[in-house]
């Protein structure tokens, strides 16, 4: 089968090229396969054996994915098992990339520990998730794999194995678009375990990489808890007459009134409770 569209990524390093030791076979491309390599640097691959088409590593000082291309996009790689009978793996149309990172919480927890700078695909900052949408993008763009995912990502350690996410021979071979190596078919692996496809996704439409969340998306900010503060004052429950000197109220008419203003300040510090508690787990989240 023919190749079309150009072959190499724009800016893509050839360093590790493994195409002239493996030459693999020709296709058209229509499902891009995401990986994790669980490190945090380039893996040697076993020489090529089992590389996938490119591998994007992060350049955190300025804030980018290094791209490392190892075979044509239209060409079969290599990072996926493929059992004798059953369906093809790395020959079904299929472009592999894999993410120089972990999608291990106990391995991410380790390394912060350690003080290793690394990506942890359930929380990739704003810049890796602007360049997997870019050559998502170039990727639909130049060889048409469309910009949708028909599958959940699931958070690793749950998603190894035969897991409820994992596809079926059917599924695998009329399936389009984005996917993980957790849903292939004749392969355990859970990787990449909760990557943020939908915002991938999105951004390579056009949109940001904001969080989805319409709670955080509605998140106050400290200026609007102050603003609701100052919107809702406490009235002085004493009553003054026109001499400025208190009011006397019949103790049943007093009585009434009390428990509507405290009735009404209880709304208050509830609605400002919750705005409070909202503010501080988004802070929570960001640190």
């Amino acid at each position: 089968m023919a190749k079309t569209g150009p072959q190499r990524y724009p800016g893509a390093s050839t360093t590790y090229w493994y195409g002239s030791k493996y030459p693999g076979s020709a296709m058209e491309s229509n499902v891009v396969v995401w990986h994790t390599t669980e490190g945090t640097a380039v893996p040697g691959y076993d020489g090529g054996a089992s590389a996938p088409n490119f591998t994007a590593a992060p350049d955190f000082t300025a804030k980018r994915l290094v791209w490392y291309q190892h075979f044509d996009f239209d060409v079969s790689s290599r990072a996926l098992v493929n059992k004798a009978g059953g369906v093809q793996t790395n020959t079904l149309n299929v472009v592999q990339v894999e993410i120089v990172g972990t999608c291990d919480p106990a391995t991410h927890t380790r390394w912060q520990k350690a003080g290793r700078a690394h990506l942890y695909t359930p929380e990739l900052p704003d810049w890796a998730i602007r360049d997997l949408a870019a050559f998502a993008k170039w990727a639909h763009d130049n060889h048409g794999v469309p910009l949708t995912s028909g599958v959940t990502f699931k958070a690793y350690p749950s998603s190894y194995g035969n897991s409820s996410v994992r596809m079926s021979y059917g599924q695998w071979g009329n399936y389009r678009g984005h996917c993980g190596h957790q849903h292939v078919p004749e392969n355990d692996h859970g990787d990449p375990g909760l990557l943020p496809m939908a915002a991938i996704l999105a951004t390579a439409k056009g949109g940001t990489t904001a969080p989805e969340s319409k709670e955080d998306d509605d998140m106050p900010s400290a200026k609007e808890i102050a603003e609701a503060v100052w919107a809702h004052p406490i009235e002085n429950k004493v009553r003054l007459d026109d001499n400025g000197k208190p009011k006397l109220t019949p103790a049943s008419s007093f009585q009434r009134s009390e428990d509507s203003h405290y009735d009404a300040l209880a709304k208050r510090i509830d609605n400002l409770t919750t705005l409070v508690e909202r503010l501080l787990a988004a802070n929570a989240k960001e640190s």
